[in-house]
């Protein structure tokens, strides 16, 4: 494997190579303020008026970046740390300011979404020309959310419509004889909207593992040199009406089934389905009150086989509903609101209880002094599995100049136990207590003529953690994490080219007791960063990423030590006019061998050729 040095210096030539074709020097162009999210609060409101540290992947940036899945899109975001089991629509983690790859809540349109046995969201299920915008929002996020959000929430946005008639298509080939196409419609009235969208993807994928057969097996515990194929097949419809000035209305659907083959010595098959329904009504009598109904239905299902044999069912099926009411007060937002989610299994596995319901209730206070602002909020979680829970957070931002402002926060937040830690027989413990966390979070950040930055350092202590217990011989909350970090991240407009950098430092340790601790935690790299170039000259585009993630451990005892890696993309567009485009990536182009788990292949060198038909609006 060549070393990480030797790669910089060749990611380094590649950007430098793509400079040249600059001029010397273009006008200044300021960051885009207007960005609204609506994750941070429960509530909209200005990116930069945002107190959390927040990043907004639009459509735009989708189809500038030409991401092959979700996880290539969302790798080299701040914080966050990827780990795949063997390419193309294989089992993807994400491990965000180094907290476990089940502390980041995943919401589809509102509607939260994963597998309440496994505890884990199949982002990878979710096509790119499925989605609209993606909001990631980094802290602890329990008090208005509830269980899950210790490192974050990431909310997924399906398509929307752009305009009154907005047809697109689009069609792909690529490596390992890729097939994708997408097409969809929507629109937009003075009162309605709709939109409806399909996509499917066909790839014989990599050779997924190349792990080693029992006795000493590792890895997959197989050694299967073959192709690992991944299909999928995905629908979006939804559609929303504005019955008068008060009263508003919304509904969708998303569903994605999914045929993933893998490398395993138990099961080498996975059919999926990821769906995701819900609706909302909404009653505005002014300005300043709003009150919000909002119910949904998730289901995470999967049919595992060997060879090609029925093996087992997971299935999960949550019901959801909220009511949340905004009201002005004392020159702030008042939110209160309700939670209600009911979790069921449905599985060829008998587990001791197959359902659960949670009750949450909150509130949350907003509010500008002058230059300060505050953000505080208060949840209480009845879980009728393990009680109740109570988290809290509170953030504060200073606008001590026209372009700098100062935050800092704290929260705490918890982590319930999945029904595999509790009911899976032979394995699961009933006694177990939720994971908690609380976190300290120090920024900076500055918006000027020439663009933007910021700068983070947060500290999170987690306590009891789920791990193995020798003593009974089952899982129990013995484990502990001290987990420090740092965040920077800047854009410019420089001779033209549209510039992004971004770099994480993370220092996640082994707070426990026994041999393992003061070690690193497992799959996250201590040092990644990014930088993106793009330029458009006349009816061509040009662009570069760069990504570099430093070492990281496969083992809680750190002895199987994982390479540092850097991985370079081009890409280019033409668009023939305004409404035809044709776009070439290439991912790897150095060919780089890496691994983000121990004995799972990741793609090397590989290119997709897109055309893509879209009217102007």
């Amino acid at each position: 494997m060549n070393s990480t040095v030797s790669v910089v210096r060749r990611c380094a030539l590649a950007s430098a190579l793509l400079s040249a074709f600059a001029p010397a020097w273009a006008k200044d162009a300021a960051t885009d303020l207007d960005q609204v999210v609506v994750t941070a609060t429960r509530t909209a409101q200005t990116q930069d008026a945002t107190l959390a540290s927040v990043t907004v992947i639009d459509r735009e940036d989708i189809e500038r970046l030409q991401p092959g899945n979700l996880p290539d899109l969302l790798r080299g975001t701040l914080g966050l740390s990827i780990v795949n089991n063997g390419g193309p629509g294989k089992s993807t983690s994400l491990f965000l300011r180094g907290t476990e790859s089940d502390h980041v809540l995943v919401l589809v349109d509102g509607i939260k979404l994963g597998s309440a046995t496994s505890g884990g969201a199949s982002l990878q299920d979710i096509p790119p020309e499925q989605v609209e915008r993606i909001e990631i929002v980094r802290g602890p996020f329990s008090s208005l959310y509830g269980s899950e959000a210790l490192g974050g929430v990431i909310q997924i946005f399906t398509r929307r419509p752009q305009g009154a008639f907005a047809p697109y298509a689009s069609a792909s080939v690529g490596s390992w004889s890729t097939l994708r196409g997408a097409v969809g419609v929507g629109g937009k009235g003075e009162r309605g909207w709709y939109s409806v969208n399909a996509a499917s993807e066909d790839t014989d994928g990599i050779n997924a593992c190349r792990g080693k057969p029992s006795p000493g097996g590792a890895g997959c515990f197989t050694n299967s040199p073959d192709r690992d194929g991944y299909r999928n097949l995905s629908l979006t419809a939804q559609g929303g009406y504005r019955f008068s000035d008060a009263w508003d209305a919304e509904a969708r659907l998303f569903r994605a089934e999914g045929r993933n083959e893998y490398d395993g010595s138990t099961n080498n098959q996975t059919d999926s389905v990821q769906q995701v329904a819900g609706a909302r009504l909404r009653y505005a009598p002014g300005e300043r009150a709003t009150l919000t109904l909002n119910l949904g239905r998730s289901s995470d299902l999967s049919d595992n086989y060997r060879n090609g044999v029925y093996s087992s069912t997971f299935n999960t099926r949550r019901q959801l509903g909220s009511l949340q009411g905004d009201v002005g007060l004392g020159g702030g937002l008042l939110s209160l609101g309700y939670d209600w989610q009911r979790d069921e299994i449905e599985s060829s596995t008998r587990y001791a209880e197959n359902r659960r319901i949670n009750r949450g209730l909150f509130g949350q206070y907003q509010r500008d002094f002058g230059a300060h602002s505050l953000q505080a909020s208060l949840r209480r979680d009845d879980d009728g599995q393990f009680g109740g829970q109570t988290t809290g957070s509170a953030l504060w931002g200073w606008n001590f100049s026209e372009q700098l402002r100062l935050t800092a926060s704290y929260g705490t937040a918890f982590k319930a136990p999945t029904f595999n830690e509790l009911y899976f027989p032979g394995f699961g413990n009933a006694a177990l207590k939720p994971e908690e966390s609380r976190s300290f979070e120090l920024g900076l950040r500055g918006e000027h003529a020439w663009g933007g930055w910021s700068l983070n350092a947060y500290e999170s202590r987690v306590d009891e953690l789920i791990a193995f217990d020798a003593s009974i011989g089952l899982p129990g909350n013995i484990d502990r994490a001290r987990i420090r970090g740092a965040e920077a991240a800047v854009d410019t407009t420089l001779a033209g080219w549209d510039l992004r950098a971004s770099a994480t430092w993370l220092d996640p340790r082994n707070d426990s007791r026994g041999s393992s601790r003061d070690k690193i935690l497992p799959r996250r790299a201590r040092e990644s960063a990014r930088f993106d170039a793009d330029r458009r000259y006349g009816r061509f585009s040009l662009g570069s990423s760069v990504y570099v993630a430093g070492s990281r451990y496969d083992d809680l005892a750190n002895t199987r030590r994982l390479d540092g890696y850097a991985a370079t993309d081009l890409r280019v567009g033409w668009r023939f006019d305004d409404t035809w485009s044709l776009q070439l990536a290439a991912n790897n182009v150095f060919n780089q061998r890496f691994e983000t788990a121990a004995y799972y292949n990741q793609p090397g060198r590989n290119y997709l050729l897109t055309l893509r038909y879209r009217p102007a609006n």
